[in-house]
């Protein structure tokens, strides 16, 4: 079955990281043989790759990050070493290989791969989207400022229901809404706007049997500012250049007018 053009957008970015299995790379390749528009939205990306690999741009996790998560998936016991250049779905093998049941290792892998958690590495990819969307003009997916459009937009392309707040009488109008993908999973981004400034507000569940943010945590990322915050079971976090002050406004908005629905 051949995936709409919607969804063959949103696979481009695993075809151009070499992430998806062989079927869907056929798929895409054949794809993008046929449809000009996504070959440009392909040809787009990959423009957009090489100017974020610039120096002063691209940013590279810190090589103690790496060993951290390798040391996480060394048994406990006297094994053979693992190849440091096995990629995931090897490892799962090579867990096999060394008597860790594959459910079990798989499980383990995701969690230290796809949950979000709050951390300085998290916090840089959600500042790097934020500068993404502005830099390649794709600030939303879905533009409007009617909230019960973009709300239902987000069905079907996210496993869970973001809150969509109108804020324009606050001084906070929509713009619309975006799909991201943040540590692996799909967010979903709503983007407001204060006068010329863009707020980029990333919204996922908070993980099962999980401890949301206590107290709002602001800080600077390389000239943004950043705002979290958990409520309702979401986790949120707004990036802008907007001053901190107008951006925790922005914060206590949402959050009264969310209670309140």
């Amino acid at each position: 079955m051949t995936l709409p053009c919607d969804d063959m957008k949103i696979l481009l970015h695993g075809h151009l990281d070499g992430e998806l299995d062989v079927a869907n790379d056929l798929q895409i390749e054949n794809h993008l043989r046929t449809c000009t528009a996504c070959a440009d939205e392909y040809q787009r990306l990959k423009e957009q790759r090489a100017i974020l690999r610039q120096d002063g741009l691209r940013y590279r996790a810190p090589d103690a990050l790496r060993a951290r998560i390798l040391a996480s998936l060394e048994p406990a016991s006297a094994t053979p070493d693992i190849p440091t250049t096995t990629r995931w779905w090897q490892r799962l093998r090579w867990g096999q290989y060394l008597g860790i049941p594959a459910a079990a290792f798989a499980a383990g892998l995701a969690v230290a791969l796809i949950v979000p958690r709050p951390s300085p590495d998290l916090e840089q990819e959600l500042v790097s989207e934020h500068v993404r969307s502005l830099m390649a003009n794709h600030i939303t997916d879905v533009t409007t400022s009617d909230r019960h459009t973009v709300k239902p937009w987000f069905d079907g392309r996210v496993d869970f229901a973001p809150p969509v707040i109108d804020l324009a009488s606050e001084g906070f109008p929509l713009a619309g809404g975006r799909l991201d993908y943040i540590a692996g999973r799909a967010v979903a981004a709503l983007v407001y706007k204060r006068r010329e400034h863009v707020i980029n507000l990333f919204i996922w569940p908070v993980e099962k049997n999980g401890l949301g943010i206590e107290q709002a945590q602001s800080s600077v990322n390389n000239g943004y500012n950043t705002l979290r915050w958990s409520g309702s079971g979401m986790i949120f976090w707004a990036v802008s250049d907007l001053n901190v002050g107008e951006l925790q406004e922005f914060m206590h908005r949402f959050q009264d007018r969310l209670a309140r629905e």
